[in-house]
């Protein structure tokens, strides 16, 4: 692991577009992995900046993204699929046909069949962004006896719903999803996770500092080859 500790999520969300804007342009069809919630935010300004200065395109990108939630429609304001469309691909040239997303509504074994394919026909993921939970989650591999393989349907914890509930105003937060496996994750070329403010420390904590265990999923970012940590001081406060 390599780790980097900044004062702003700005400046995380600088260093993150950077890395990924200079892999699109040395490999304009590179495969991109991306992640929703708060932590990627800032990335995703950075490189519709840079694509709005013209300075790089991601017309030729391929992208999948992490999960998805059940019992959802895909057009529901609340869908991940809707939060990519809104915070990244409406704004630059990502061309839609490109966009690989898990469907939260299909069976699980076909779904992570095709999902497994999709990805492994685009020749992998180079580029994986990665947020983490307060229980040490990464995508919505729970804390669980064991680690994960490819995409599958999960319960969610209670503390992933009270953290996710506050954007649900209009229908109960759907209780499953499907995310893409710890195996899955680990298989991509380089991984950037990002994380900020004081409620994750202990998570964080625990992915750099703690065993290798299920129990804290992000722990196993330990044994990838390339894996970069982008913390505030906050997240960092206990390292």
């Amino acid at each position: 692991m390599e780790i980097r500790v900044f004062r702003t999520d700005a400046e995380i969300g600088k260093t993150a577009a950077d890395i990924i804007c200079g892999c699109v342009r040395e490999k304009p069809s590179c495969v991109l992995g991306l992640a929703t919630g708060a932590s990627p935010l800032p990335t995703y300004r950075e490189m519709i900046a840079e694509y709005e200065a013209g300075r790089v395109s991601f017309k030729d990108v391929r992208t999948f993204n992490l999960d998805e939630y059940c019992d959802l429609p895909r057009d529901h304001k609340n869908s991940y699929y809707s939060f990519m469309v809104e915070n990244l691909f409406s704004k630059t040239d990502i061309d839609m046909a490109n966009v690989g997303f898990l469907d939260g509504n299909a069976p699980e074994k076909e779904e992570s069949e095709r999902y497994a394919a999709a990805i492994k026909a685009a020749g992998g993921i180079d580029i994986q962004i990665l947020g983490i939970g307060r229980n040490g989650h990464i995508a919505f591999n729970e804390p669980s006896d064991e680690f994960t393989d490819e995409a599958w349907k999960v319960k969610l914890s209670d503390s992933t719903i009270e953290a996710n509930s506050i954007y649900f105003d209009d229908i109960p937060m759907p209780r499953y999803a499907m995310t893409m496996g710890i195996g899955s994750i680990m298989r991509a070329g380089k991984i950037i996770l990002i994380a900020t403010g004081a409620s994750k420390a202990q998570a964080v904590k625990d992915m750099i500092k703690g065993e290798v265990t299920p129990h804290c999923p992000a722990s196993v970012l330990q044994r990838h080859a390339d894996a970069l940590i982008l913390l505030d001081e906050a997240a960092a406060a206990l390292l």
